[in-house]
């Protein structure tokens, strides 16, 4: 066994009151469940039921640093769900359901020299895929992850990080998928003796996409950030639900999700959960969420949660808002000669770029930044060739 029970059933808190291995241990979902209400169930193609027909594939091709080992194992090997124990019905079934998994390691002391890319790419919607990935950050190592998803699919996941002590591992996890592939995933960090991890979600792709960050402490001092930047358009369903369980002292989380939306029956959800169990005294925590509608038809929910059982925090709160840009921003830029569009344009760049600036991986920070420009109408730059320059 890993570092859980793979056969026990446990109560995690009263946000999540099962926790097992097990999907029998599971109700199939009928989207009266808190957990369900806002996912539209028949848009899953039986991921949640167990109907979906299990025969698809997720390319997988990793780019590692040349300090971190990669392997392709299978589901016996005892690092594989060792660091996590699937709370819902869809995650117990995508760990039921993968036949192989990718485990990558940061060794101990090591300091990667260059981010590690995993591209996973569908290409089929009509078969469902389950995957897993397993990323162990060893004492005292540093490491960038990135995971980058494209192409069609309809596809299950469950990807762990095991931070161990003094380990500092930052995770970048981009959804650019295609406008047909449908995607639930949890993802799950565990959190060693004065670990830091950052995980920076961008959401933009995909028919429905429902993730699941989640954090948990094993020693004190622990520190995580949790970033999200998403933009849905007419019809896409774009869910993130976190949670952060402090169960020891000292320990610190960040959360800041922003999105934007437009076009009819576009739907963002966001729900941001934080436990701060008795024993975990000196708990600071803070969550944010903040949406801008930029069209009629859509929808927002936003819902963030603390359960506090002690009273000895350093601090806890949380803020959410959602609404349509201001008029007094858009006036001042117009009263200075730039159009309506335009305007409006820089505005909602402005609103999100305050998060997409921390992506301090160049490349990747401008491909969000130009989706982003595209989801707005703006067209790329295009830079003059030196055959142009001649002309």
């Amino acid at each position: 066994m890993g570092l859980n029970d793979q056969h026990g059933v446990k109560p995690v808190s009263s946000l999540n009151a099962v926790a097992s291995y097990d999907v029998a241990d599971f109700d199939v979902p009928s989207g009266r469940e808190e957990e369900w209400r806002f996912t539209p169930l028949r848009r899953l193609r039986g991921l949640h039921d167990g109907s979906a027909v299990a025969d698809g594939k997720i390319i997988v091709v990793v780019d590692a640093a040349p300090e971190i080992t990669v392997e392709t194992v299978s589901r016996g090997d005892a690092r594989v769900g060792s660091g996590y124990t699937p709370t819902d019905r869809v995650s117990a079934q995508a760990y039921s359901a993968f036949t192989e998994a990718t485990v990558i390691t940061v060794p101990r002391e090591a300091v990667a020299s260059a981010p590690t890319i995993v591209r996973l790419r569908g290409e089929s919607v009509e078969h469902a895929a389950y995957g897993h990935i397993t990323v162990i950050a060893e004492p005292f190592s540093q490491a960038t992850i990135v995971l980058d998803h494209s192409g069609s699919a309809t596809y299950a996941d469950n990807v762990e990080f095991i931070v161990g002590d003094q380990a500092r591992l930052h995770v970048i996890s981009v959804q650019d998928w295609a406008s047909d592939a449908v995607h639930l995933s949890h993802q799950h960090a565990h959190l060693g003796k004065d670990a830091t991890f950052t995980n920076f979600n961008v959401t933009l792709g995909g028919n429905v996409v429902r993730l699941r960050p989640s954090v948990s402490y094993h020693g004190q001092g622990g520190d995580a950030e949790l970033y999200g930047v998403y933009f849905a358009d007419a019809g896409q369903h774009l869910e993130h639900r976190l949670l952060a369980d402090h169960s020891m002292p000292n320990c610190r989380s960040r959360v800041d999700y922003r999105g934007a939306l437009q076009g009819d029956d576009a739907h963002a959800v966001w729900i941001g959960d934080v436990v701060i169990r008795a024993e975990a005294e000196g708990t600071d925590t803070y969550e944010l969420n903040r949406n801008l509608v930029l069209t009629d038809g859509t929808r927002v929910d936003s819902v963030p949660n603390l359960e506090i059982l002690t009273g000895e925090v350093a601090g806890a709160g949380h803020a959410s808002a959602s609404g349509r840009l201001d008029d007094q921003h858009l006036f001042y830029l117009q009263a200075r000669g730039i159009p309506a569009d335009e305007a409006k344009r820089m505005v909602v760049r402005g609103f999100l770029n305050q998060l997409v600036e921390k992506i301090d991986l160049p490349d990747l920070r401008q491909r969000v930044e130009a989706a982003i420009d595209a989801e707005l109408g703006i067209a790329p730059l295009v830079e003059d060739t030196d055959d142009e320059a001649a002309g």
